[in-house]
């Protein structure tokens, strides 16, 4: 299998690529802002890239209810961020936002993956996407980013979620944007509780078996450290177990928050498959 970001290819037949965490936000639920600062920033992307992550992922607004962050200002936190990044580093660049105007702003600095949470809710989002020739990431949430959401209810909440993201990745084909390009991510914690989270990690098979590239977004996420009764920052070995369980079932995209420890799952995984 091919996933390429904007005009990069990468067969990942059984190599997973290992996308890093950039915040530029003072109230992540990881990081709390601790690189929030432009220069701790660099930093952080200096220590990602060297520890081996295949690309870098800047977002500006958690996910999560917070403090409302308007666009000008996501414009503010991420743009100046990613043009920075494109002149550091030779690795691809996505912009982890729902809007838009926020994504058509960064890849005009050099961004190549529109990363969107919200499952394309924007309705530019896929035509401005299209047109920069960039990648695109389809993730599924059951009501909206920054909206609390308790205590989701599905009937089947695996089947909920594919015929949601081939519904997405669909719509991604038709705006013109080739299979190779669009990944499937189904949104962990994202309005599901922790054993609906336990769950779609364990069924990542039916998502690969949708033909596009799956997305992981399980790094330090709260059903882990719920399982593991640790708090978020002691989660990294159950993070470690998802991303290789999930890499068995088909994923081959890791969003990290320790690229260096994603490497090492991943190149693991690598081995084993090809040898398979």
């Amino acid at each position: 299998m091919l996933v390429s970001l904007g005009p990069h290819p990468y067969d990942v037949t059984h190599r997973a690529l290992v996308m890093g965490i950039l915040n530029r936000t003072p109230d992540s639920f990881y990081d709390r802002g601790s690189y929030f600062d432009f220069d701790d920033f660099l930093r952080k992307a200096d220590q990602l890239v060297a520890d081996g992550a295949d690309f870098l992922d800047v977002g500006g607004v958690k996910a999560g209810p917070g403090d409302e962050v308007t666009e000008s200002e996501e414009l503010e936190r991420v743009v100046p961020a990613v043009a920075a990044l494109s002149s550091r580093f030779d690795v691809p660049l996505s912009v982890d936002t729902w809007r838009s105007t926020v994504a058509e702003a960064c890849f005009a600095e050099g961004a190549i993956v529109g990363n969107d949470i919200s499952g394309f809710a924007d309705p530019r989002y896929l035509e401005v996407c299209a047109r920069a020739g960039a990648s695109v990431v389809a993730t599924h949430i059951r009501l909206a980013p920054r909206v609390p959401d308790p205590e989701p209810v599905y009937d089947d909440v695996v089947a909920v979620v594919c015929d949601f993201l081939a519904a997405r990745a669909a719509a991604a084909e038709s705006a013109g944007i080739p299979r190779e390009r669009i990944m499937v991510d189904a949104g962990l914690d994202l309005g599901k509780t922790e054993a609906q989270s336990v769950t779609l990690l364990r069924r990542s098979d039916r998502l690969a078996a949708l033909g596009y590239p799956v997305f992981l977004s399980a790094s330090n996420k709260r059903f882990l450290w719920k399982l593991l009764d640790v708090t978020v920052d002691q989660a990294g070995r159950g993070t470690d177990a998802a991303h290789a369980l999930g890499i068995g079932l088909g994923c081959r995209i890791l969003r990290c928050h320790d690229a260096r420890a994603g490497r090492r799952v991943a190149d693991v995984m690598a081995a084993v498959l090809a040898a398979t």
